[in-house]
């Protein structure tokens, strides 16, 4: 096997749920095999960089190993090696969305009717109901 789909190889990789979601991404652009936007159907190479961005996040990875069938997740991990760059920046992206819920104020308790009003119209719904 000298080459396989990208869109199955992220599947098999387990970037993506289903090969659908992953032929999706590739569609809307966010996938890129050597800085050029891939296509679904774009054959993968072993050797070859691809930058996967999903919503675990933004992957730089060098492929390492061709499947075209979705094993367990040990197997899946030596189909690909992560860049220390895109690994540091990551965590750091995971650190700061943690460090950010710790400022966000949440309310104590239900509201009451002012608020949702406050609520209804922030949304747009006021005019909808008369």
């Amino acid at each position: 096997m000298a080459s396989v789909r990208i869109d199955k190889w992220l599947w098999a990789a387990r970037f993506f749920k289903t090969r659908s979601l992953a032929g999706r991404a590739c569609e809307l652009g966010r996938i890129q095999s050597n800085g050029q936007p891939a296509k679904p159907a774009r054959e993968v190479r072993i050797g070859d960089m691809l930058q996967v961005t999903n919503e675990g996040g933004d992957f730089q990875v060098e492929v390492l190993g061709l499947s075209e069938v979705r094993g367990p997740a040990s197997v899946a991990q030596t189909l690909y090696r992560e860049t220390e760059a895109s690994r540091e920046l990551r965590l750091k992206v995971a650190a700061e969305r943690r460090a950010m819920k710790q400022f966000e104020q949440l309310p104590a308790g239900r509201p009451d009717k002012r608020d949702r009003r406050r609520i209804i119209q922030f949304r747009g719904r006021l005019s909808e109901e008369k």
